[in-house]
């Protein structure tokens, strides 16, 4: 399936009464505090524990976060987190959302709180265009509890990857851009296919 930012849009429960309008559809969303996104990456952290306990798909080696919550602003609509997979770059095209990735954000619970989540595979960079300067929360030795409680105090900074240079970007972007055609061209070749669709059914592209 495709899961991209619109895909990603954050639903409730909201934990603030705060409101604004949000400029793509004109509908409010409830904004949320920074402090209370800063519990729920915390509780991601605890959450990502159980995961890897499953053997019915890919592993989940790291958590970033990224976004409005690293700039510590008042109010944010979502949390934004990069979950890193050890997985064939092949298989996670950007936007590409297989159906066992469904069902570890399910158990992350990102499906009941405003969380945008967005799949990497480990060969290739966590940075991309969406995802800028992240900061680690998890790895497989556990919640980074510095970098949380630097999110918190608003001194993430420091933590942040760096930014990739403008060659490194460029290059990158053309891995994963051939990457995404070749996808695409997969899912055209197969469509048709009954059982091909059977397998996928529900789930998109």
């Amino acid at each position: 399936g495709i899961h991209d930012a619109a895909a990603a849009r954050p639903r409730g429960p909201w934990p603030s009464r705060q409101r604004r309008v949000d400029g793509r559809g004109g509908a409010t969303i409830a904004a949320m505090r920074h402090a209370t996104a800063v519990r729920r990456l915390r509780q991601i952290t605890v959450d990502a524990a159980s995961v890897n306990r499953l053997e019915t798909w890919r592993r989940l080696v790291g958590i970033y976060a990224f976004g409005p919550v690293l700039d510590r602003g008042d109010e944010m609509d979502a949390v934004d987190v990069a979950l890193v997979i050890d997985a064939p770059a092949a298989e996670l095209p950007w936007g590409v959302v297989p159906a066992w990735a469904t069902a570890m954000a399910h158990l992350l619970r990102l499906d009941k709180a405003p969380v945008r989540w967005f799949l990497r595979p480990s060969a290739w960079p966590v940075s991309n265009h969406a995802i800028r300067r992240p900061v680690r929360i998890w790895s497989l030795d556990g919640p980074d509890d510095d970098a949380l409680d630097a999110i918190a105090g608003g001194r993430a900074d420091r933590l942040r990857l760096p930014p990739p240079t403008r060659t490194a970007r460029r290059e990158q972007a053309e891995v994963e851009l051939a990457a995404c055609l070749a996808h695409l061209r997969q899912v055209a070749g197969e469509y048709w296919d009954r059982g091909w669709r059977d397998e996928h059914q529900g789930f998109g592209i």
